[in-house]
């Protein structure tokens, strides 16, 4: 859990953080996470989230950070988790005691105790039905901007719908991780926002409704249990109580909606129409602002947190800098700066030589495996060192370019 303060210069004035594993041990988490021993279910304890909040804020608290300073504030979640709440937590959150920490009042509060996350990939047999009740992938790609995947939250909650139907009772309201966050600092339910809602393959991103066909495909009473949704730059309302008698927060303090860890890269990037942004990591991702998007079966689109008529689209490629290293490692002795030199040695082009290099399943497009083309189009089993180099780097920006035509990206002149 990461804070920022900045002034109105948008200077930074102060920065902290939570290590879930080696701040809060007691949890016993790995990365943050429980890996299930079914290997595909990932879940983290929604406490020690409620508990790492408390400890950033008693951090800010002891160094004298100024919290009657504080005008507005707002936050971003990682996507596809969600929070079950149970049955009366809305009256324990509104009237929660400044005396106690966040966490020790909100213990009973919760349904559901490990919330699954974006790792989860133990719902295929409900991204199966979720596609057939809507007649097929492509038809929930056009309402909700991805065919379905196993870890957006409306398969999530078809899975513990079925599997436990009497926890999905007793939960009066579900929030994403970004809602559940900003529920917090409300002091009521904060509602889902747009941005964040167009990654659970329920909300129609068009009229920006929750769609009734998936609604009714995952669960009944769902609707209720969601809220409505509202645009990612909404304001909610003011802080809670709680935080002025606390922290000394202004009660005048604005609390602006969350949105997803995604969504507030484009914002935070500051992304016009036309701009494209990449993130080189272990999985590379692409995402640009798009006026008009064509939702396929690769990728997604998102409503645009910035301007709610426009839309985001989001490409995911697993063989990023696994990849990259792996080539750096074979062809360049495990240095940045060989790899850099072969690849400026070669021209632009590659002399019509061309790879494709996944290691792993990719997610875009489906494949796996090193495949190798000369000039002619032959496959050919390998190439000198500084064209493989290039081979892989003018692949890799190809296929992201490619894939994001196919969305509706539209290279400017």
């Amino acid at each position: 859990l990461k804070v920022i303060a900045i002034d109105e210069q948008l200077r930074v004035i102060y920065e902290d953080n939570v290590h879930f594993d080696k701040d809060l041990p007691e949890f016993k988490t790995q990365g943050g996470v429980y890996i299930h021993s079914d290997r595909l279910t990932v879940t983290s304890p929604v406490l020690m989230w409620v508990k790492a909040l408390d400890m950033i804020l008693e951090k800010m608290k002891s160094s004298g950070f100024n919290f009657s300073q504080v005008r507005a504030l707002s936050g971003a979640g990682q996507q596809h988790g969600s929070v079950y709440w149970k049955k009366g937590s809305i009256q324990i959150l509104k009237n929660v005691s400044s005396e106690l920490p966040l966490h020790q009042s909100l213990k009973g509060c919760f349904a559901v105790s490990n919330s699954p996350i974006w790792m989860d990939s133990s719902t295929a047999s409900q991204c199966s039905a979720l596609e057939k009740a809507v007649g097929g992938a492509q038809h929930l790609a056009r309402i909700t901007g991805s065919r379905a995947y196993e870890r957006f939250t409306g398969n999530q909650i078809a899975k513990i719908y079925s599997q436990n139907p009497e926890v999905y009772k007793q939960t009066e309201r579900i929030s994403l991780v970004s809602s559940f966050a900003a529920s917090l600092f409300l002091g009521t339910y904060a509602p889902i926002d747009y941005s964040d809602g167009s990654g659970m393959n329920l909300l129609q991103i068009w009229e920006k409704v929750w769609s009734k066909s998936c609604l009714d495909a995952c669960a009944p009473g769902l609707e209720e249990r969601l809220g409505c949704p509202v645009p990612s730059h909404s304001v909610l309302g003011t802080i809670s109580p709680y935080y002025s008698q606390r922290y000394g927060f202004s009660p005048d303090c604005k609390v602006v909606a969350f949105t997803g860890d995604n969504p507030a890269s484009l914002a935070g990037m500051r992304l016009q129409e036309g701009d494209i942004a990449i993130s080189l990591g272990t999985s590379d991702t692409l995402f640009l602002w798009i006026q008009e998007p064509t939702p396929a079966l690769e990728g997604h689109i998102l409503c645009n947190p910035v301007d709610s008529q426009t839309y985001m689209a989001l490409l995911c490629f697993k063989n990023g800098s696994l990849m990259r290293e792996r080539i750096r490692n074979d062809c360049a002795s495990g240095s940045w700066d060989e790899f850099s030199e072969a690849l400026s040695s070669t021209v632009a082009g590659n002399n019509g030589n061309l790879g494709f290099y996944f290691d792993v399943m990719e997610i875009t497009p489906e494949a796996v495996g090193i495949h190798r083309f000369n000039r002619d189009n032959q496959k050919v089993s390998g190439f000198p060192k500084e064209v493989e180099i290039r081979a892989l780097i003018e692949g890799q920006f190809m296929a992201k370019r490619i894939h994001a035509e196919k969305l509706g990206y539209k290279v400017c002149k």
